[in-house]
């Protein structure tokens, strides 16, 4: 609090960038969390709340008469345009918030504060819901080829890596020190993925030391050792997912990659993902292209284009189809490294990871998959995200792009994964909203060493307790896409690289329609839902109704004569005699749940607020529109499709006979 000189301004107005509608007037608040605007309409409160932590960039822009604009950019793709009247007001905000934007302590980060009013028993069962040892457990380790190594235990070899890595059998404690001393950060080979249908495995590292002549025993021995632990090969790949030139200059620098010749039984491969950099810059010119207003379509389509940005995506995604395809068509093992196997490395052996075992295309099982290859194995989340004032050259979107090849593949594939779009954008929006402790720090050690998991609360307990709000109606477990292998078609004419509107243009309240697919089917599903249980309620009471009238003595005509004075009929004028006959006939008429009396049935309409969101900063925008209309076969009375004319007559007495 003591970094906030101007805690509330009045008559600041909110632009919208798109749409035309007037500017909204309201009041600012900084608190010492979020930046918070509040709307004066006096029938509605619509609020908008940012977290410090999102806070991309601040610009103070020259004033007008109208006011000192000033601009807001956060990470999860968020634009906020404010005009504040006074400029001193302006000034006393902006500077505010540079210093609540860039913390220089991870005490400071939001999740040492956020208190979601869970005991402690609660937050312990969180963290314990990802356990990455029934991970390899479930993927049959260890084995008679691969087993687990405590050579790392204290992080004595390699202070980014897990204590616990999974080796093969024949790699000793010997083997895997002289392996750590020859790679960049002493990242020596450790199991990320294996295979028990044929024993292939990925395994991941950092860039060898070798220079122009440099070799190292142990590390080529720990390379043989990962061949043996695969029976069926008799080589494996070693995977370089820079490009190649990329590789040759750091081979000056005493670095470089794998000289076969030195190496038995390998095949080298290079891949040719752009370093931090050229992504870093690739995402600020297709945000520019985002941020264009009213552009024309081939000025849209140059800067998406020109950015190279679904290109990156592509290389990405290239990497992990070959090898996806060396581990399950080929049964060949792999070594993948990048520079220092934290950034390119982590991408493609998910990406590949994610296309080989339908495990990982479940909600568990894509939890388990990010605990496993980014935060386990050291990916550097604060210095990627920014989760700390530090140089801003180090700040790249590695796992954004990770993210997105998911999303490219669920659209493609649509039946194959269980969850949906909102669940890939809530994980994108909690790496950077430091709201909870997965995603701090750059590696296991320093989390130990700050006590991450005794003082802060996990994403993924959060997640799960909602995950309705994520599930993809599509999936199922028996569809030919949730089995086996992915095999994505690459060819841009498939249209298979989409620009991601849902993730980079989501704040856009002037972008309409907005709603996606996946949640119109959602609604559709939980009406479905809400109808077969107003059935089922319905049919009780006819059963009841007719258990009734045959323990009645007045009545002693047959079942047809008392079917005919309950009102009931078939659509083709025959009896139905049980409540399941009955039944499986209702399914077609309009429902009418005995709860709602004398109530006006409303018809399905897909506003915000039954698509909300369960992340109070997510559905911060309480003023988004949905842009959905009513669905025009839906019946006044809230039920199914309107009936036809033949089956009217049975539609009015079924509901006389509810009532």
């Amino acid at each position: 609090m003591e970094h906030i000189r101007m805690p509330k301004v009045e008559n600041v107005r909110l632009l919208d960038r798109l749409s035309s509608r007037k500017a909204a007037l309201g009041t600012l608040y900084l608190t010492a969390t979020h930046v918070i605007f509040v709307e004066n309409g006096s029938e509605t409160r619509k609020e908008t709340w940012v977290l410090h932590s999102q806070i991309s960039s601040i610009e103070k822009q020259a004033t007008t008469a109208t006011g000192c604009p000033l601009l807001i950019r956060c990470k999860n793709f968020q634009v906020i345009q404010l005009v504040i009247p006074q400029e001193r007001d302006c000034h006393d905000v902006y500077i505010s918030l540079i210093r609540l934007a860039r913390p220089v302590k991870y005490e400071e980060l939001y999740c040492f504060s956020f208190n979601p009013k869970l005991d402690k028993e609660e937050r312990e069962q969180g963290w314990k819901l990802v356990d990455l040892n029934e991970e390899y457990s479930r993927m049959g380790i260890p084995n008679n080829y691969w087993q687990i190594s405590d050579v790392n235990r204290d992080y004595g070899v390699c202070d980014s890596y897990p204590t616990e890595v999974y080796v093969p059998k024949s790699a000793t404690a010997h083997i895997i020190v002289g392996s750590s001393k020859f790679r960049s950060r002493r990242r020596f080979p450790a199991l990320s993925y294996y295979c028990k249908d044929n024993n292939a495995s990925i395994c991941r590292s950092s860039q060898p030391l070798s220079g122009f002549s440099a070799r190292c025993l142990e590390d080529e021995q720990m390379l043989q050792a990962i061949r043996k632990a695969n029976p069926g090969s008799d080589f494996i790949y070693v995977v370089d997912t820079r490009p190649k030139l990329n590789a040759m200059a750091n081979r000056a620098a005493g670095k470089g990659y794998e000289n076969e010749d030195n190496y038995s039984n390998i095949k080298f491969q290079f891949i040719g993902i752009e370093n931090i950099h050229v992504m870093r810059n690739s995402l600020q010119k297709m945000l520019e292209v985002c941020e264009l207003k009213s552009p024309s379509m081939s000025d849209f389509l140059w800067g998406l284009e020109n950015s190279g940005w679904l290109k990156h995506i592509k290389a990405i995604m290239d990497a992990g189809i070959f090898i996806a395809k060396a581990v399950a068509e080929e049964g060949v093992s792999v070594l993948v490294h990048c520079s220092d196997g934290w950034d390119r490395t982590a991408q493609v052996c998910s990406v590949a990871s994610l296309l080989l075992d339908p495990y990982y295309r479940t909600m568990k099982g894509f939890m388990v998959l990010i605990e496993k290859d980014w935060v386990s194995f050291g990916h550097k989340f604060n210095h990627r995200y920014g989760n700390l004032d530090g140089d801003p050259k180090e700040i790249s979107p590695v796992i954004d792009q990770f993210i997105e090849c998911v999303w490219q593949l669920m659209e493609q594939f649509p039946c194959a994964f269980e969850f949906n779009e909102r669940f890939l954008i809530h994980i994108q929006h909690h790496i950077y909203s430091c709201q909870f402790g997965n995603f701090l720090c750059n590696s296991p050690k320093e989390r130990q060493e700050l006590k991450i998991q005794e003082r802060t609360y996990s994403l993924w307990a959060h997640l799960w307790k909602n995950r309705p709000d994520y599930l993809n109606p599509l999936y199922r477990s028996d569809h030919s896409q949730t089995q086996g292998t992915l095999h994505p078609q690459m060819a841009p004419c498939n249209f298979l690289y989409k620009f991601w509107s849902g993730m980079y243009n989501r704040f856009e309240k002037g972008l309409h329609p907005r709603q996606s697919v996946t949640d119109y089917l959602m609604a559709v599903k939980e009406e479905t839902q809400q109808l077969e249980e107003e059935l089922e309620v319905l049919g009780e009471r006819l059963a009841n109704l007719q258990k009734s009238q045959l323990n009645d003595n007045k009545f002693k005509s047959k079942p047809q004569d008392r079917s005919k004075q309950l009102g009931l009929s078939t659509s083709n004028n025959s009896l139905a005699n049980t409540p399941q006959e009955y039944s499986n006939d209702l399914k077609s008429f309009p429902s009418r749940s005995p709860s709602q009396g004398d109530e006006e049935d409303s018809a399905l309409i897909l506003t915000q607020d039954n698509l909300k969101s369960s992340d109070p900063d997510l559905s911060a925008n309480s003023d988004q529109e949905s842009g959905v209309e009513d669905l025009s076969c839906r019946s006044p009375s809230g039920g199914g499709c309107l009936p036809s004319e033949d089956s009217g007559k049975d539609s009015d007495e079924a509901v006389f006979l509810a009532v």
